[in-house]
């Protein structure tokens, strides 16, 4: 299938995802003049950010199972509110303290309903599994591009006016969230999709995720990502600071990140339709091994900043594609928001350790050397994981089939 023969609520989820995670991956960017402005440590804007990624998760299985149950359009709009009213309130606030509210916990929820889960769930009720993993990678690319569009522009808005004046502009962007919603149409899965996956209840699809080895090394392999992913979008740009380095330069590097994940959540999506998806994820976490390994170990310099944001962002969140895609080939596609949601919280609980610990081991030790090699060793360690993952569909789904 030709990515241009897509349904249109892929392209709406794309619209939707450029917005949210192009926002949310911008927020690096915003440590040092936050934390200047309370006058905290890099600890306090670190926590609030892994606040916000623990609630994420924490708030992403009860919003997949909302949207398994009364569609994702009613989930997605609910969450651009949240959002919106959580970057607002950021910008107004008085009280350091305010933020775990605002940026932690609406903007957790928000992002919740508004990202990866949800539209995933979505796109995987419309599109064929044969090309799954391939939409699967077209949308998380969406997530780059904004990220890519978003973070200069945030940028450019905190130097010509400030940090409240963005986060401003980033609440108005979400009403174009609700508008994206409003046009999106909830498929209606065939008779023969609806007969063979509707004899199971959400209970009995819990018992049967939970009492498999595959689903559990899922689990663990995404952690690593989500400890990678955050540890290096909101401290990434704190480094180079501290490396001499323009703000303009981490500004760079991570736009570049954004733009070569574009790419690279395709590519390793297009790998996951025509080869094992498990060891596609491998060969994915050896390759950020060797990436993350190389620019710790060399003088770090804006050409090499930008070499890294290109080279780690081809394998950013390439884990997107392959990770739902399992979860789908596995179990299927009728719980995939549930499931894929569980999984998410994992990649969540990853992600508050590493934007936390970043700035705990900053702090304590005045250097980010220490977790920048425990980022090395836990890439090779998730490479080996998804080695032993049996991706075969479970024998519910064979007898289906049969």
């Amino acid at each position: 299938m030709s990515i241009f023969r897509f349904p249109p609520l892929v392209w709406l989820g794309i619209g939707i995802l450029i917005i949210s995670l192009g926002i949310r991956q911008s927020f690096g960017i915003f440590m040092m003049p936050i934390s200047d402005h309370f006058q905290t440590g890099r600890e306090f804007f670190s926590f609030a950010i892994a606040l916000q990624n623990l609630l994420f998760g924490v708030f992403q299985p009860f919003v997949g199972m909302a949207s398994d149950k009364w569609g994702s359009k009613r989930i997605i709009m609910l969450g651009a509110v949240a959002y919106a009213l959580g970057l607002a309130l950021t910008s107004v606030a008085t009280e350091p303290s305010m933020l775990y509210l605002s940026l932690g916990a609406l903007v957790g929820f928000g992002l919740s309903a508004t990202s990866y889960v949800i539209i995933l769930g979505a796109v995987a009720k419309v599109v064929p599994a044969e090309h799954a993993a391939k939409a699967f990678g077209l949308t998380t690319a969406a997530g780059s591009f904004g990220m890519f569009a978003v973070i200069p522009g945030a940028q450019t808005l905190m130097h010509d006016f400030n940090w409240q004046f963005a986060l401003q502009i980033f609440a108005m962007l979400c009403t174009l969230i609700i508008t994206f919603a409003l046009f999106m149409k909830t498929a209606k899965p065939s008779e023969k999709q609806t007969e063979e996956e509707n004899t199971q209840t959400l209970t009995e699809a819990l018992k049967e995720a939970f009492s498999n080895k595959s689903y559990w090394l899922i689990h663990a392999g995404f952690f690593v990502c989500g400890f990678h992913v955050m540890f290096i979008a909101t401290h990434l740009p704190s480094y180079l600071a501290d490396k001499d380095l323009p703000a303009s330069s981490a500004a760079m590097a991570l736009a570049y990140v954004g733009i070569f994940n574009i790419f690279g959540s395709y590519f390793w999506g297009v790998m996951g339709d025509k080869y094992s998806k498990r060891h596609v994820m491998s060969a994915l976490y050896f390759v950020r091994t060797i990436v993350i390994g190389a620019f710790v170990t060399l003088p770090v310099t804006e050409h090499t900043a930008a070499i890294f944001g290109g080279a780690i962002g081809f394998c950013w969140l390439g884990t997107v594609p392959l990770t739902s895609g399992l979860v789908r080939q596995i179990f299927g596609a009728h719980y995939l928001s549930t499931l894929y949601g569980l999984v998410f919280f994992t990649h969540q609980v990853g992600s508050f350790l590493g934007a936390w610990a970043g700035g705990r081991i900053y702090d304590y030790y005045g250097s980010y050397e220490p977790i920048w090699w425990s980022t090395v060793v836990l890439a090779f360690c998730a490479a080996l994981i998804h080695l032993p993952i049996n991706d075969k569909p479970i024998q519910r789904l064979k007898l289906q089939t049969a």
